[in-house]
């Protein structure tokens, strides 16, 4: 704890460290009619519901469906799309978001005559509200879409990544408590290099999904338990027993709120302790420093790609560890994480695999391994007959 406390004492002196990247140093030589006479930018969406292949089980909630808005912006012939995907605790819904977008399309979006402003109109666009994040991500990811689609260049090499370097997603198993159906989940995560599992219901329960994935394989495991374990020493003691079963690493093992408690835990773990609801966005991370190994960064936490960039760059500046995360989303957010993976330890963008109704082609898995093709922007394609934009 003496570590922490010395650290957020001086960590004010981080900022000039972290070198956050501006959007604007990308378009220096943007092309000449960008502010062309007579285009505008033009938002529209429809509400989608994602139809997951599987009831989704954590600790506290389930669901088998997830509320999703689709977002597009236009600008002089081209077309870029974003979305915003809503998960019950984010606090969000089809109509919150439908009113925050007009509020976009009324009082942000007639400043601007052209997409390349990114950083200015995000944070015109994130002046709306306080909160309204996956909102918020819409926006954005529709911007970088379009921006790439003018460009005719993908952002991961706009950022100058290595698509080389990306790493394997792993495959979400929730919890259920059949047996059955647990296998089943398995079965459906053959094709994975690295399983993520939700964990922090009882002990019994918890150790019973590791064992039957166990007695199937001995693929690397990752551990999620959502703020689920109540007590900081039964915490380290089902850390102690998950690194003895090729587990890599544990996401959030107890509330947001017990920050010290978390601390006191990452001081011991054998296993990289990684911050998922302790941390939403970039002026959270600071904070986070010494009491955990890293952060899980999502678009729909974090309002999207442009501070998913900034978070990126601060976590290595404070020499945290850094991991892209998702909800359940269709192609469009997954991609859009995708660009960013190849700077990361660890990646679960398994989002659009869960869905039994993706609406659009972009981010593939090669042998569970993410690829960044060289397209325009995110690389999407949109499926026939399931979306009318």
């Amino acid at each position: 704890m003496t570590n922490r406390r010395n650290f957020l004492k001086t960590a004010g002196l981080m900022t000039a460290a972290a070198a956050l990247w501006k959007p604007s140093d990308l378009f220096a030589s943007s092309p000449a009619d960008v502010k062309g006479a007579g285009k505008k930018l033009d938002l529209q969406w429809e509400n989608f519901m994602g139809k997951m292949k599987f009831t989704f089980n954590i600790a506290g909630s389930s669901r088998t469906e997830t509320p999703i808005v689709i977002t597009r912006i236009t600008w002089g012939g081209k077309a870029g799309y974003g979305e915003a995907a809503m998960p019950p605790y984010l606090g969000e819904t089809q109509a919150s978001v439908n009113e925050f977008l007009k509020k976009v399309v009324n009082d942000v979006l007639p400043k601007f005559d052209n997409p390349f402003c990114i950083q200015d109109i995000m944070l015109a666009v994130d002046k709306l509200s306080t909160n309204n994040t996956a909102a918020k991500a819409s926006v954005d990811i529709a911007l970088h879409d379009l921006v790439g689609n003018i460009m005719g260049q993908p952002w991961w090499k706009m950022w100058g990544f290595d698509p080389n370097k990306t790493p394997y997603t792993c495959y979400t198993i929730g919890y259920d408590a059949s047996d059955d159906m647990v296998n089943t989940k398995i079965e459906e995560a053959s094709w994975t290099h690295m399983i993520k599992v939700k964990l922090g219901m009882e002990e019994k329960e918890d150790k019973r999904m590791i064992n039957l994935i166990r007695a199937k394989r001995d693929t690397p495991i990752v551990v999620d338990a959502n703020q689920g374990w109540k007590d900081k020493h039964h915490a380290i003691d089902m850390i102690g027993w998950l690194a003895e079963r090729n587990v890599q690493m544990v996401e959030q093992p107890m509330s947001k709120y017990k920050i010290d408690d978390i601390a006191w835990i990452t001081e011991r773990s054998p296993l990289p302790i990684m911050a998922d609801e302790s941390c939403q966005r970039l002026t959270d991370i600071r904070g986070l420093k010494g009491a955990f190994t890293g952060i899980n960064i999502k678009l729909m936490k974090c309002t999207g790609m442009h501070e998913a960039r900034e978070m990126l760059t601060l976590a290595r500046a404070l020499d945290m560890k850094v991991m892209i995360g998702c909800m359940t989303e269709t192609s469009i957010a997954i991609s859009a994480a995708a660009q960013l993976s190849s700077e990361m330890e660890w990646a679960d963008l398994d989002g659009n695999y869960l869905l039994g109704n993706d609406c659009f082609n972009g981010m593939k898995l090669v042998d569970g391994r993410i690829t960044l093709e060289d397209k325009p922007g995110l690389g999407l394609t949109k499926k026939p007959g399931i979306i009318s934009l």
